[in-house]
């Protein structure tokens, strides 16, 4: 019979950890902060411990100035606890496809000394549960060298891939903090919502949904309320999936793989989430690599994949990571799903963006800022909308898109567009 460790002091965990480790974290919702601020008490023993993790949230503790020569991030997707010190050039940014991360550790291009994870106690046959973030985690804890577990009572127990027996753990450490929760529905205003009941006028009954993050994601679940038997495989979802699964519009009856359950790889949203996901089996929380791997994604008919951009050109160029040279996120999976639902039958991939910022800075452009990401490329793309309509871009020439992503482009800036389209394309 295994016999479960029994739980140590932080300090006594963290000794493990040596200078020049490379430290996988836990990200997300699961973000080991309790962890994180007692290895900043151990940072005088340490020098160049490497941290990988994905997006992150909450004090990290350990990227404070002073800590500079002790840890160096290298992140594997930018998320604003982060960004600072990644535009600073104090951590980095390692550009990949979120299905590929897993093949980082299992190649050991990226090999894991040391994996902290967030996890639930153990339950009566020992096994502890990797809550709403299993994406990435599932592979660091199986390369990892050393696993060390946060153990916490408020992680959701859950189905699919996060199980982690407790003999697995070197050390465990118990604590009692809240999963840290993000809020996405508060941002939409009325172009989001404008451009989610495009959105929803392009979505069948029937169909199985991907959304990325973001307001105008949580803006379309908001007009779905009138549709049937919709399914979901996405990477991730927030709070705005839960009144439409207890409506019955999210059953998952008609997808192919996985029917009957809403598959992800995690979630991020509030405490009432968290709370609806625990020991919910019509919920699959399984591995990236699975997730979002597009050919398994093809797999359901009638996949729609919906994510946001910060930047497009008139001929379909996608910048959706950074602002100019300014990192401001990842490529994370918005290619795997925008190629998956391209080649699923009746399949419509989507990026949509407000026509203007906040700011009023045009984002249908003649030409991506210099030193912006490419994230989707031109010919990836099918379906661009904006609160003014919607650009169909698959099978079109560089004239033919010009024209049609000028259409939806802001009024006030349709003008400028058409005289840069004049000067590259010689048309109107």
């Amino acid at each position: 019979m295994r016999v479960a460790p029994n739980y140590v002091s932080p300090k006594e965990a963290l000794s493990v950890i040596k200078s020049n480790d490379r430290l996988y974290i836990h990200g997300s919702a699961h973000t080991p902060t309790f962890l994180l601020k007692h290895l900043a008490e151990e940072a005088h023993r340490l020098e160049n411990v490497e941290v990988v993790s994905i997006s992150v949230y909450g004090d990290l503790h350990i990227d404070k100035p002073e800590y500079r020569d002790h840890f160096v991030f290298n992140s594997l997707f930018v998320s604003a606890s982060l960004r600072s010190s990644v535009n600073d050039g104090h951590a980095d940014y390692i550009p990949v496809f979120l299905s590929e991360i897993p093949e980082l550790f299992k190649q050991n291009i990226l090999p894991i000394d040391v994996a902290i994870v967030h996890v639930s106690p153990p339950d009566a046959h020992g096994y502890c549960s990797m809550g709403v973030s299993v994406d990435i985690a599932r592979s660091a804890v199986n390369t990892a060298k050393i696993l060390i577990a946060q153990v916490n009572p408020n992680v959701p127990r859950t189905h699919g891939d996060g199980l982690v027996h407790s003999t697995r753990f070197h050390s465990m450490v118990y604590c009692e903090e809240p999963l840290h929760e993000a809020n996405f529905g508060e941002k939409a205003g009325p172009n989001e919502i404008k451009i989610g009941e495009h959105i929803a006028g392009m979505i069948d009954d029937k169909c199985t949904l991907q959304m990325g993050i973001g307001a105008i994601p949580d803006a379309v679940l908001r007009c779905l309320g009138n549709h049937k038997n919709l399914g979901v495989h996405t990477e991730m979802f927030s709070d705005c999936i839960i009144d439409l699964v207890e409506k019955d519009v999210i059953n998952n009856k008609y997808k192919r793989i996985h029917p009957n359950k809403s598959v992800s790889s995690f979630a991020l949203g509030s405490k009432k989430l968290y709370s609806y996901v625990n020991d919910n089996p019509s919920f699959a929380f399984l591995d990236i690599d699975y997730v979002n791997d597009p050919h398994v994604i093809r797999r359901n008919d009638k996949m729609i994949s919906i994510n946001s951009a910060i930047e497009l050109d008139i001929t379909g160029q996608v910048c959706a990571d950074s602002i100019g040279t300014y990192q401001f996120s990842g490529v994370g999976g918005q290619m795997d799903f925008m190629r998956g639902a391209a080649l699923s039958i009746g399949g419509k991939p989507i990026i949509a963006l407000p026509a203007r910022t906040a700011k009023g800075v045009p984002r249908i452009v003649p030409m991506l800022k210099p030193g912006a990401g490419v994230v989707t490329t031109r010919a990836h793309m099918h379906y661009v909308v904006t609160e003014y309509g919607i650009a169909y871009l698959f099978g079109k020439s560089l004239r033919q898109r010009a024209k049609a992503l000028i259409n939806i482009a802001h009024p006030d800036d349709r003008e400028a567009l058409e005289r840069s389209c004049h000067e590259r394309f010689k048309i109107f």
